[in-house]
C-alpha cells in the first residue's frame, strides 16, 4: 500500500463542507449536471446505464389504514399440530415446526387467505392446565389469543382422541364465548376418520377430520370458519401500514421480548431466563413517542455451531426473514457481556440487508463503572465500521431512556429515505476531486466523469469513471458523504462503472 492511500484516511477539513455550501445554487448545480450527463455520449455506455441515467426514483406513499380482518386462534394442547397446520392454511413454510411438544411459545399472526376472504391466522403454543414456570407463560398467551379473537380453532390429536387436558381446554373456550371449530388432525386418510367420531364427546359439535401433513380435510375446515368469522373484526383495531417496520434482533438474551413488552405495555411475548425462548417473529403494532410503529421481535441469533439442528435453525431463518420486511433494525447488546463475534456478525448481517441501523445498549441499569470503561473500549474499536449508526443506552425491564429510541429511529429512517439532487451530487464530486484528487496509478489517473444517486432504502450511488477507483478512495467519499449531507444510521452504498471513450 502506497503513503498516497493513507491520505484518504485523514480527518476532513471543516472548511469543505462550508465551500460546498457556497458553492449551492440549483440553476447552476443542474446546469453543471447536464453539462457533465452530455459529455458521457462519448463513453460506450451500456443498456444498464442508460437504465440508471434516466431512472427516476418513485417516491413510497405516506402512511395508510388498513381494515380491522377478523381474527382466528388455533388453540389446542401441545404438539397437536397447530403451527403445521397453520403452515398448511398459509400454503408456505412459515411457522417453526418440530416433531416435539412445546416448540411454538408465543401467538404469532400470520395474514391469511381463502376463497377472495382475508382474514388473522393467529397460531398458539400449547395450552396446558396448572402449567409452571415458562409453559404457564405460554398457556397465558393462549389465553389471551382466545380473547382476542373473533373465532377458535381448536385443534385435537384424533388418532389419541380427547384428553382431559382437552376437556379443560373445550371449558376454557366456553367461559370465553366465541365460536369455535372443532378440528381433529392426523386423519391422514379415509381408513382412519371413524376416529374423529369419538371427539362428540367434547360437545363442541361436529368434529371435522383434517390432515395438516397432507392437507386432507382443510379445505372443508376453512369453509366451516369463514361461515363464522364476521367480515370485519370486532376485536381487532385497524392496521396502520406504512414504513415503519422495527426488527429487534440480537443474541439470546439480550432483551429483544421485554423491549417489546415494555413498548406495548403488556407481556406480550414470553419472556424467560432461559436463552432462545423466542422462536417465532412477533409483530406487535407499538404507540411510541407519540407515533404508531410496528414492532418486530425475532428469535436471538446464536453461533453457526447451535444453529445447526431442529427449531433453533428454523428460528434463526425467520429472523433473517423478519430481517429482509423490516426498513429499522435495532440491535440489542447486553452491556453486562463483552460485545463478541455474535454481535458483531449480527451487525454485519443487518449491513448485508441493506437496513437502517440503531445501536441499543440494554440493562444499562446493571452496569458498573470498571465494566463501562471497557464497553467505551470495546465500541470503538469492535463497532468502529457502524460509527454512523445512532446509539442508545436503555433498560428494557425498567423502561429507562425507552422514550430515546424514537429520534433514533427517526434519524435512521430519514437517513434512508434521504435523496441528493443530481447537481447537487456532481458538485459535490467535483469538489471533492479537486481537493483530493485520486492517485495515479499505472501512469493514468481515474476521474470521475458523471455520479448519480441510483435508489434509495439504502441510498446507493453509481459514478461513471474513466478507471478503477481504489477501495481506499471509495472510502473517503463515502466519509464525506456522510458529514455533508449526514446519512446518520443508514448504510451507504457507493458503485462505479469504468467506461472508455467511443472509438472514433
Amino acid at each position: 500500500m502506497s503513503d498516497q492511500e493513507f491520505e484518504f484516511d485523514e480527518p476532513v477539513e471543516p472548511t469543505f463542507v462550508a465551500r460546498l455550501a457556497d458553492l449551492s445554487d440549483d440553476v447552476e448545480e443542474d446546469e453543471r449536471a447536464r453539462a457533465l450527463r452530455a459529455g458521457l455520449d462519448d463513453y460506450e455506455l451500456e443498456e444498464e446505464d442508460l437504465a440508471v441515467l434516466t431512472g427516476e426514483l418513485v417516491a413510497e406513499g405516506g402512511p395508510t389504514y388498513l381494515p380491522a380482518l377478523p381474527v382466528l386462534a388455533i388453540v389446542g394442547r401441545p404438539n397437536v399440530g397447530k403451527s403445521a397446520l397453520v403452515n398448511r392454511i398459509l400454503g408456505r413454510r412459515e411457522a417453526v415446526v418440530e416433531d416435539k411438544p412445546g416448540v411454538t411459545r408465543d401467538r404469532v399472526s400470520y395474514k391469511a387467505e381463502w376463497n377472495g376472504r382475508k382474514f388473522t391466522l393467529v397460531d398458539t403454543g400449547g395450552w396446558e392446565p396448572n402449567a409452571k414456570g415458562i409453559d404457564a407463560s405460554v398457556a397465558l398467551q393462549a389465553e389471551i389469543a382466545v380473547e382476542l379473537a373473533d373465532a377458535v380453532l381448536f385443534v385435537v390429536d384424533a388418532m389419541v382422541g380427547a384428553t382431559s387436558t382437552d376437556e379443560r381446554v373445550v371449558k376454557m373456550l366456553r367461559a370465553s364465548g366465541k365460536p369455535v371449530i372443532l378440528a381433529g388432525n392426523k386423519i391422514d386418510d379415509a381408513r382412519q376418520e371413524p376416529e374423529v367420531a369419538g371427539l362428540w364427546s367434547l360437545g363442541l359439535g361436529e368434529p371435522m377430520p383434517v390432515s395438516a401433513l397432507h392437507g386432507r380435510g382443510v379445505a372443508d375446515m376453512l369453509d366451516a370458519c369463514m361461515k363464522v368469522l364476521p367480515a370485519v373484526s370486532a376485536v381487532a383495531k385497524e392496521e396502520f401500514g406504512g414504513p415503519r417496520r422495527v426488527a429487534l434482533i440480537g443474541r439470546p438474551n439480550v432483551g429483544k421480548s421485554s423491549l417489546l413488552n415494555k413498548a406495548v405495555g403488556s407481556e406480550r411475548a414470553v419472556v424467560n431466563d432461559l436463552a432462545g425462548t423466542t422462536r417465532d417473529p412477533i409483530d406487535e403494532q407499538v404507540d411510541l413517542g407519540g407515533k404508531v410503529w410496528r414492532f418486530v421481535d425475532t428469535a436471538g441469533i446464536r453461533r453457526r455451531v447451535h444453529l445447526q439442528q431442529g427449531a433453533d435453525f428454523y428460528a434463526s431463518l425467520r429472523t433473517a426473514a423478519a430481517l429482509e420486511r423490516a426498513e429499522v433494525a435495532v440491535v440489542l447488546f447486553d452491556v453486562t457481556a463483552s460485545i463478541s463475534e455474535a454481535d458483531i456478525r449480527i451487525v454485519d448481517m443487518v449491513l448485508e440487508s441493506g437496513r437502517s441501523l440503531v445501536l441499543a445498549f440494554n440493562k444499562w441499569d446493571q452496569l458498573e463503572d470498571e465494566r463501562r470503561r471497557y464497553l467505551e473500549r470495546e465500541i470503538e474499536q469492535d463497532l468502529a465500521h457502524v460509527d454512523w449508526a445512532p446509539r442508545v443506552n436503555i433498560s428494557a425491564k425498567t423502561g429507562r431512556h425507552l422514550e430515546k429510541l424514537v429520534p433514533a429511529l427517526e434519524v435512521a429512517l430519514d437517513s434512508w429515505d434521504q435523496r441528493i439532487p443530481t447537481g447537487k451530487f456532481n458538485a459535490f464530486l467535483q469538489e471533492l476531486s479537486m481537493e483530493n484528487p485520486h492517485p495515479v496509478r499505472g501512469g493514468k489517473q481515474p476521474r470521475i466523469l458523471f455520479g448519480t444517486q441510483a435508489s434509495v432504502r439504502p441510498p446507493k450511488f453509481v459514478l461513471f469513471t474513466t478507471g478503477f477507483l481504489e477501495e481506499g478512495y471509495r472510502r473517503f467519499i463515502t466519509r464525506r458523504l456522510r458529514e455533508t449531507y449526514g446519512f446518520e444510521g443508514t448504510p451507504v452504498e457507493i458503485g462505479m462503472r469504468v467506461r472508455e471513450k467511443r472509438k472514433r
